[in-house]
């Protein structure tokens, strides 16, 4: 495994959304969701702009950490992420990827160390510019479309409303935390305590 020098960037946490206000509380946005749970329970902020992203920096455990939330739209994800990965020298597998997952319903998380982008547009994105699968991510449930013939699209730029939406937000606070403790402890020990 890659080391990163003394007091460098040694993790890469990329949180999946689209930017802008209409997309805000939508299916799609759950890693943006993540991510301002994160940043508000560690007390920074993921506001400053910088390779076509939003950034923050923060300390996880002893370990100096990247925050993001590309602004490039979720099809090119990829091309945010991968500019932080050649600055700092980061490797995948410290490369970890939040995003949303219509196959597991709202609120379960699914911890992985690597896999397929599933359908996944972000997804996609980063695998193609990173150049493998094998980068870490937390992928959050946001449920099903209601029926076959449902527009996919449409969906996944739907609210969550009602009892979805106290759900999400209860899912997105164990996703941060899962988050810190895929970083501390490991990936079996967040598996384990994270994933089912």
């Amino acid at each position: 495994m890659l080391l990163n020098k003394p007091g460098g960037i040694g993790w890469l946490v990329v949180f999946l959304g689209n930017p802008g206000l209409k997309y805000t509380d939508t299916r799609h946005n759950a890693g943006f969701m993540t991510g301002d749970a994160l940043a508000k329970s560690l007390g920074v902020s993921i506001n400053r702009a910088r390779f076509q992203a939003l950034v923050g920096e923060c300390t996880i455990g002893d370990q100096r950490v990247l925050l993001m939330k590309p602004q490039t739209y979720m099809n090119l994800s990829g091309d945010a992420a991968i500019q932080a990965v050649n600055f700092y020298k980061i490797p995948p597998e410290h490369v970890l990827v939040i995003s949303d997952e219509i196959s597991l319903p709202i609120g379960r998380l699914r911890v992985r160390t690597k896999g397929s982008a599933g359908g996944h547009n972000g997804l996609k994105s980063l695998i193609a510019r990173l150049g493998t699968e094998d980068f870490p991510r937390i992928r959050l449930g946001v449920g099903a479309p209601p029926h076959p013939d449902y527009d996919m699209a449409d969906w996944v730029l739907s609210s969550f409303r009602n009892q979805d939406a106290e759900d999400m937000a209860k899912a997105v606070s164990r996703a941060a935390e899962a988050v810190v403790c895929y970083i501390t402890e490991g990936p079996d020990k967040a598996m384990n305590k994270y994933n089912g």
